[in-house]
């Protein structure tokens, strides 16, 4: 039951909607990158960026607390996970933040 849930959330994460493009741009432009946070993190300070991460950590989080309580773990058991799986599938070029908080691209 836990794998099928976290399936969902990646499968949604994922998922092309009105925002996904915006994302996408960011992660191409190096202006965001995934974490093991299961977050993502402003690379650049300016206020689009910080808006644009502001709004895409609220929906994980939201995200993450549904499948948590859908699978008896903690939100941060299923933002750990999520993380985890973001950072591995990260496309070429785009940044992720290894465990020494340091950036590479990938």
């Amino acid at each position: 039951m836990k794998q099928k849930g976290i399936a969902w959330l990646l499968a949604m994460l994922l998922v092309p909607s009105a925002w996904a493009l915006t994302l996408d741009q960011a992660r191409q432009q190096g202006r965001v990158g995934e974490t093991l946070s299961g977050y993502i993190a402003a690379r650049q300070q300016d206020s689009e960026t910080l808006a644009l991460v502001k709004r895409i950590n609220e929906g994980r989080s939201q995200q993450y607390q549904r499948v948590a309580q859908q699978n008896n773990l903690t939100s941060s058991e299923v933002a750990r996970i999520a993380g985890e799986k973001l950072v591995d599938r990260a496309g070429a070029g785009e940044y992720v933040q290894g465990i020494n908080g340091q950036w590479l691209r990938k």
